[in-house]
């Protein structure tokens, strides 16, 4: 069996495609009559900010539906546990750098998780919800009626706690892989760790690949799908570690690993595939003009469906999961609630474990039976001769 480099170049690409990146910054408005109804407004939804922090601060309920919001998002740091009693987080900062007005770099320890702001070059900048915000030296931040912020945004290319472990686990396919590789220079059986990671090669090449795309075409596209199976589920396995990081039940990385599938699917389509979508042969034009568009729109909801199961699935396993840890410190019975917590928690994390492995199977999966179908030919004369057999 070879391992070709392709699958490195393909995952180094989807690497940097993965890189979040906040959207633009609003433009500025320095009339006076604004800045008054600006600072009139900041008041009323600090005043409001706060009452809602004294409520999820008292409520164990909301102090639950906050970690677990804040949980499920990306972040700029890791934080493994935090002391409320003293308002101390233990984990480490992650570098932040931010393209305003030039590059700014700097660490986000400085923003203190959202509690302080950050003073860079002479511009300030403070967290919240997640997202970086330009403010003055103050924190100040307003919001819409919606209770969005509408301070300007920089442009945001940080190592948030997502990037890092994408990076991480790019880092541990590559070994793995090398490592399979070198094996084979020794012998036709591999050794050590490549004995765990060759059935799994050959599971995919002879249950996905080959059934889909075909003996003669699956090849090119082993690559790809390699990548993406073990990327997706050594990201979920990753999951599932104490850190909880929620990286495939983030929608902005499903959107890139679906982008790719849709992208080689088109353009890898030959002749038969177009003219299906544009001019199904065999059916009666005015038929045509009528389904044309909706297998053009086919081709989109194709990868919209393979980001959604990723994203939906994963999303749900750790909410179940941190929802039935929670039940622990909001249940007021401890004897009674505790071994039915913990009981769940085992049992929804084994399920977690298969479905860990049974998503990126899936997206395997249908990934490689998009492809099949953009490449496969079609046979029009055998079929015409079976339709008027039927006939």
């Amino acid at each position: 069996m070879v391992i070709s480099n392709r699958p490195l170049k393909i995952f180094l690409a989807a690497l940097v495609a993965c890189l979040p990146a906040s959207g633009f910054a609003n433009s500025e408005n320095d009339s006076t009559h604004v800045q008054t109804e600006v600072a009139h407004e900041e008041k009323v939804v600090s005043h409001d900010n706060h009452a809602e922090a004294e409520h999820v601060a008292q409520d164990p309920k909301a102090k639950v539906d906050a970690f677990i919001d804040h949980h499920l998002q990306d972040s700029h740091d890791f934080v493994f546990f935090s002391d409320d009693k003293e308002n101390k987080h233990y984990g480490f900062p992650l570098p932040v750098i931010l393209i305003d007005g030039g590059l700014k770099i700097f660490s986000s320890s400085k923003l203190h998780h959202g509690e302080e702001v950050a003073e860079v070059d002479g511009n300030f900048y403070k967290l919240v919800h997640g997202k970086i915000y330009k403010t003055d030296a103050a924190g100040t931040i307003t919001f819409n009626e919606h209770g969005h912020p509408k301070n300007e945004k920089p442009l945001d290319f940080s190592i948030t706690k997502n990037v890092v472990s994408m990076l991480f686990v790019a880092v541990l396919l590559f070994f793995m892989f090398t490592g399979l590789a070198k094996s084979y220079k020794k012998g036709p059986i591999p050794t050590g760790f490549g004995r765990v990671l060759e059935p799994l090669i050959i599971f995919i090449r002879d249950e996905i690949a080959v059934p889909n795309i075909g003996e003669k075409k699956y090849r090119k596209y082993m690559g790809y799908l390699l990548t993406v199976f073990f990327f997706v589920w050594v990201l979920n396995l990753l999951g599932m570690t104490p850190l909880g990081i929620n990286v495939t039940g983030n929608i902005a990385i499903t959107v890139c690993l679906a982008m790719f599938t849709f992208i080689i699917t088109q353009f890898s389509a030959n002749k038969d595939y177009w003219g299906h979508i544009f001019w199904m042969p065999g059916v009666p034009v005015p038929m045509k003009i009528i389904l044309a568009p909706i297998e053009v729109l086919g081709t989109l909801t194709k990868p919209f469906a393979l980001l959604i199961r990723l994203y939906a699935n994963i999303t749900a396993g750790h909410v179940v999961i941190m929802s039935l840890i929670a039940m622990i410190f909001v249940g007021k019975n401890l004897a009674a609630d505790l071994p039915i917590s913990i009981g769940l928690t085992l049992f929804i994390s084994v399920i977690e474990i298969l479905v860990a492995f049974l998503q990126a199977f899936i997206f395997t999966m249908l990934s490689s039976l998009f492809i099949g179908m953009a490449v496969q030919d079609h046979d029009h004369a055998h079929h015409h001769e079976d339709e008027t057999a039927i006939i």
